[in-house]
């Protein structure tokens, strides 16, 4: 089985912190699968710069109309409690208006995640994978 390597990643030019949490959590490289790119994602790995990396134009415009309408659902939902939670000013107040910031939100990105995650999983399998 294929394998995204540190080596691999060092060559695209991957930040040294993303090299060392993919190094971490699979020493032998991450298997191309579609289960490791959604742990790569829990991990907080950016994903979507190794897409742009790797795909071709139509198949990276083939995931932005999935991806767009979802992020602006996930803008749409978190752009009221972002902008109370800016309007703040009171310190007493900053931390409880952060945690109802993270309240609303998390739901929204989460779907977003799960949407763009199901959509870009495929095609950058696909990608690594495919014999040049």
């Amino acid at each position: 089985m294929k394998r995204i390597t540190v080596t691999y990643l060092t060559h695209l030019g991957a930040c040294p912190d993303q090299v060392a949490i993919v190094e971490r959590e699979w020493p032998a490289g991450a298997p191309i699968m579609t289960a490791s790119i959604h742990k790569a994602y829990q991990l907080g790995l950016d994903v979507e710069w190794l897409a742009r990396k790797v795909l071709d134009a139509p198949v990276w415009a083939e995931y932005e109309r999935v991806r767009a309408p979802a992020w602006a659902k996930y803008t749409k939902v978190r752009a009221p409690a972002l902008a109370e939670y800016k309007n703040v000013k009171d310190e007493r107040v900053r931390a409880p208006a952060l945690a109802e910031y993270m309240r609303v939100k998390a739901p929204a990105l989460a779907e977003y995640e799960k949407v763009t995650t199901q959509a870009l999983a495929p095609l950058l399998c696909a990608a690594l994978t495919r014999e040049d």
